[in-house]
């Protein structure tokens, strides 16, 4: 294990991104790919932490039961992954997980979309 990966699987508050000015910032200023299902913002920081916003739109998805599902599915999926994007690099991200699709899907088909986007992400980092 290198040094800068996480020791642990845990996924602290200091790693959800919160702020209305932090969070306006990276949909404002931030770059983005989209993946099916999900749209992903990532914005460079100064912080030394990756901090990490997962939204699933109530026009998309109308029952919060279903909601709250898939971003249960999706804060799992990270923080079992979240180590493909510590790197040798000192860059870190603030990063949004768009959900984009209308029903929910199994957690098996979620983190795998997850991790292509975390690998093409550390792609944009080493570049």
């Amino acid at each position: 294990m290198s040094e800068s990966r996480p020791k642990d699987f845990k996924f602290p508050k200091a790693e959800k991104l919160t702020g209305k000015k932090k969070i306006e910032e990276l949909f404002q200023d931030g770059s983005s790919f989209f993946l099916h299902p999900f749209l992903l913002k990532y914005k460079t920081t100064d912080e030394s932490v990756h901090r990490i916003l997962i939204a699933v739109p109530k026009k998309k998805i109308k029952r919060a039961v279903d909601r709250n599902l898939i971003k249960r599915r999706v804060r799992e999926a990270y923080r079992l992954n979240k180590h493909l994007i510590y790197g040798q690099h000192e860059t870190f991200y603030h990063v949004g997980f768009i959900y984009q699709d209308t029903k929910a899907l199994p957690y098996t088909e979620i983190e795998k979309k997850l991790v292509i986007l975390l690998r093409r992400l550390q792609d944009e980092k080493s570049k």
